[in-house]
C-alpha cells in the first residue's frame, strides 16, 4: 500500500468526461511545465511506433505528427477525451478506448511510450508497468510524468478543474517516487532520468494571467512535477564508436545541468561508452557505477551546457590574421583583393604545415567550448580521427560556391540522401549574389537538405524561394559586417525557420563562436532562446546530426562544457560568456580542456595527457601536442603566434 492517503472527489473516468468539454481551453502551468522539461529527453522519434497511454486530447500525440513517427497510437479511459483527440488529429493517429491497466495492444509493439500525469490514476501500479514492459520492443523508452507527491502533500494540491461556473475535484492515489519506482524495477524497467522541475518564469505568465500569484508564490522551492525516463534493464547505450576508455569519466556531480535554453537539472551526469546514460537526480537509485568513483568529478559551483556547434568554419585559417580592408559587394571582389599567396602575411601562414594548422582550428573552438564543426573543406581521416580535440563533420556534401565550382549538380546528387549538402551561396550585397540563388535551383541543388552559407544577398524573392524549398541559412553576423559592412536585421532573420550561427574563419570573422553569439545578441538583437537554439539543437537539425549533439539527453554524445554557474539560465548565459569562462570541455567523456580550477579538481589520470597552453596569458589544459603545434607555427611566424587573434604560447607546466 502506498504511504500516501488517497485524495477523494469524483471518480476519474467521470472527471475527464466533464474535464473534456474545457481541457484544451483553460492553460495549465503543471502542462506547460512538463512539456518544457519531457521535449529535452525526447529522442528523435522519425521512424519509430509511439504509443500515448492516458493521451486525453492528444496533446502529445499532436506534437509528434511533424516528427515523422511510422506509427502513433493513443489509448485513454476516456471515450469524450478521445473525441477531442480526434478532432484535433484528424486521423493522424489511431485511437483506443482503454484500461492502461489492460493496454488493447499486441505486445512489443511500441518503440517510445509516454505516460502523461496518468500514474495517480493508476490502482494497480504493479499491473500498469508490467503492461508497459510486455508493449515496449527492445531498445525502446519510457516517459512517464506525474505531478510531483511531496509537493502534493506539502502544498494540499488537488487534481480538478472548473466548469460551468463549479469547481471539480477528481480522485487520486498518489504515491511516493521510489514506490513507482520499485514498481518499474520489477517489471524490468530502469531509471536512466530522473528530473523534479520547479515551476519557472514561463510557468509564472499563466498563474499572473489567471491572477493567482500567491498559489505560485506558495510553490515556491518545492518541485511541480517529476520526469522520468526508463529503459529496459539489461539494455546497453550505443556507444560512440570506441570501448570504454580508461581515461573517460565516468560521472560529475554537483553541478545543474542544462537541458535546454531555460530548463536544469540539479544531479549528476552518468557516462557510458563514451554518452551520457543517466541525468537527473540519481538519489536512491541503482545505477551501475562500478569504477565511478576515481572516475568522476564534483562540478558544484558550476553549469554544464551540452557541447557547441559550429556550423561553419574553415580550420586550416585559424592562426591567420584578418584579410583585405572591407566595403565589398560581393565575396569575388574580397577574394581578389586578398589572394596573394607569395605576399606577407600569406606566404608565412601557409609554409606552416596544413595538417598542423587544422590542429590549430580545432584548438580555436575547443577554447570557445564548441564539441563539433562544420569544416567547408575536404574531411582530413588523418588528422579528424578520435585523437582530433573536437568533432569534425563528415560524409555529407558540399561545394564552394556557384562562382568557384562547376561541379554543383553532381556533388550535390552524390550527396547521401540522409546528409546536408553545403555551399557558399549570395555571400554579397549585389544583384550577382541575390542571381545566385536562381543558378543554384538550375543545377538541381536547392531542397530541404541545403544548407546556404551566408546568404546576405538574398532579396524578397530569393528568401521566399529559400522558405519554400525547406533549406536552411548559417549566418556568420561578424563575417558579414566586416566584408560586407551590414549583416540580417532581426526581422530578416525571422524569415528563415531553420538557422544555425557559424563563426566562419579568423580571415573574415572576428575571434570565435562565443564572439559570434556576443555579437549577435548586442548588435542585432537576437533572443537568447533563440541564439542558445542555433548553436545546439537548430544547428544539430540543420546539420543532420543524429547522435544528440547539442543536448544533454540519454543516449547523447557525451559531449559537454563546464563554466561558472552565476544562477543564469542556459541561454542567458551562453549569450554573455567568452572563451575565458570556458573552463571544461569534454569529447565523449574524456576531457579535452581544462582551466586550472578544473585541473585541481580532476583524479590525477585525467591530466597526464593534457599539455598547458596559455592563451592571452591564461592558463589552459588541452589534449593535444600542444608543444609540437607551437614548435611549428613558431618556426614560420614572426613575433607572436596568434590563434584567432589572441596570443598563444605553449608553457611548461612548473
Amino acid at each position: 500500500m502506498s504511504s500516501f492517503s488517497p485524495i477523494r472527489g469524483v471518480t476519474p473516468r467521470e472527471g475527464y468526461r466533464l474535464w473534456s468539454r474545457v481541457y484544451d481551453s483553460q492553460p495549465n502551468p503543471l502542462l506547460a511545465l512538463e512539456e518544457r522539461f519531457l521535449g529535452t529527453l525526447l529522442p528523435p522519434i522519425s521512424g519509430l511506433d509511439v504509443v500515448d497511454l492516458g493521451c486525453g486530447t492528444g496533446r502529445w500525440l499532436a506534437r509528434f505528427v511533424s516528427r515523422d513517427p511510422k506509427s502513433l497510437v493513443g489509448v485513454d479511459f476516456s471515450a469524450e477525451m478521445l473525441e477531442q483527440a480526434e478532432r484535433k488529429l484528424g486521423g493522424a493517429a489511431r485511437l483506443l478506448v482503454g484500461d492502461c491497466e489492460n493496454v488493447p495492444l499486441f505486445s512489443a509493439c511500441a518503440d517510445l511510450i509516454v505516460c502523461s500525469f496518468v500514474g495517480s490514476y493508476i490502482q494497480n501500479l504493479g499491473n500498469f508497468t508490467e503492461q508497459i514492459r510486455r508493449i515496449l520492443r527492445p531498445g525502446g523508452s519510457v516517459f512517464f510524468t506525474d505531478l510531483h507527491p511531496a509537493t502534493v502533500a506539502k502544498c494540499g494540491w488537488r487534481r480538478g478543474f472548473s466548469i460551468d461556473g463549479a469547481h471539480v475535484d477528481i480522485a487520486t492515489c498518489p504515491r511516493p517516487i521510489e514506490e513507482t519506482l520499485l514498481s518499474f524495477e520489477g517489471a524490468g524497467l530502469r531509471a536512466v532520468a530522473l528530473l523534479e522541475p520547479h515551476l519557472g518564469e514561463p510557468e509564472f505568465a499563466v498563474f499572473e494571467k489567471a491572477g493567482k500569484q500567491s498559489a505560485y508564490d506558495a510553490s515556491s522551492g518545492h518541485p511541480a512535477i517529476f520526469v522520468l525516463q526508463l529503459r529496459p534493464s539489461m539494455e546497453k547505450l550505443p556507444a560512440d564508436g570506441v570501448q570504454d576508455r580508461e581515461v573517460a569519466l565516468k560521472s560529475i556531480r554537483g553541478a545543474r545541468v542544462a537541458l535546454g535554453g531555460e530548463e536544469i537539472a540539479s544531479g549528476d551526469l552518468h557516462i557510458k561508452q563514451g554518452r551520457i546514460a543517466f541525468v537527473g537526480n540519481a538519489q536512491g537509485l541503482s545505477i551501475e557505477t562500478q569504477g565511478a568513483k576515481d572516475a568522476s568529478i564534483d562540478l558544484g559551483g558550476f553549469l554544464v551546457l551540452p557541447g557547441l556547434v559550429n556550423a561553419h568554419d574553415h580550420l586550416e585559417f585559424a592562426l591567420f590574421p584578418r584579410l583585405g580592408e572591407g566595403g565589398y559587394s560581393n565575396f569575388t571582389e574580397w577574394a581578389q583583393d586578398v589572394y596573394f599567396p607569395e605576399n606577407s602575411p600569406i606566404r608565412e601562414h601557409r609554409a606552416i604545415p596544413k595538417n598542423t594548422r587544422l590542429w590549430w582550428g580545432g584548438i580555436r573552438n575547443l577554447l570557445s567550448g564548441v564539441t563539433t564543426v562544420s569544416h567547408h573543406n575536404p574531411y582530413v581521416a588523418e588528422v579528424f580521427d578520435e585523437r582530433f580535440v573536437v568533432r569534425v563533420l563528415h560524409d555529407f556534401g558540399w561545394a564552394h560556391s556557384v562562382t568557384m565550382d562547376c561541379e554543383i549538380a553532381r556533388k550535390k546528387q552524390e550527396t547521401p540522401p540522409d546528409k546536408p549538402f553545403i555551399i557558399h551561396l549570395a555571400e554579397g550585397i549585389d544583384e550577382q549574389s541575390a542571381a545566385e540563388i536562381l543558378r543554384l535551383i538550375s543545377e538541381g541543388a536547392l531542397d530541404d537538405r541545403t544548407v546556404i552559407v551566408h546568404g546576405l544577398g538574398l532579396d524578397n524573392h530569393g528568401r521566399a524561394l529559400l522558405r519554400s524549398f525547406g533549406a536552411a541559412l548559417v549566418w556568420c553576423p561578424t563575417s558579414n559586417v566586416f566584408l560586407f559592412g551590414r549583416t540580417f536585421t532581426r526581422e530578416a532573420l525571422q524569415e528563415f525557420p531553420r538557422l544555425a550561427l557559424g563563426s566562419d574563419s579568423p580571415i573574415t570573422c572576428q575571434g570565435d563562436l562565443l564572439d559570434e553569439i556576443r555579437f549577435a545578441r548586442e548588435i542585432v538583437g537576437r533572443n537568447e532562446e533563440l541564439l542558445y537554439s542555433s548553436v545546439t539543437t537548430s544547428a544539430a537539425d540543420v546539420l543532420r546530426l543524429r547522435d544528440g549533439q547539442g543536448t544533454l539527453r540519454v543516449g547523447a554524445l557525451a559531449d559537454f562544457v563546464g563554466v561558472r554557474d552565476t544562477g543564469l539560465s542556459p541561454a542567458k548565459t551562453l549569450a554573455i560568456i567568452s572563451w575565458r569562462d570556458v573552463e571544461l570541455v569534454v569529447v565523449g567523456g574524456q576531457v579535452h580542456l581544462a582551466s586550472s580550477e578544473i585541473r585541481r579538481r580532476l583524479p590525477e589520470k585525467f591530466t597526464a595527457e593534457l599539455q598547458l597552453l596559455e592563451v592571452e596569458g591564461e592558463p589552459r589544459w588541452i589534449r593535444a601536442p600542444v608543444s609540437r603545434l607551437y614548435s611549428e607555427a613558431s618556426r614560420h611566424l614572426p613575433g607572436e603566434v596568434k590563434l584567432g587573434g589572441r596570443r598563444v604560447r605553449y608553457a611548461f607546466p612548473a
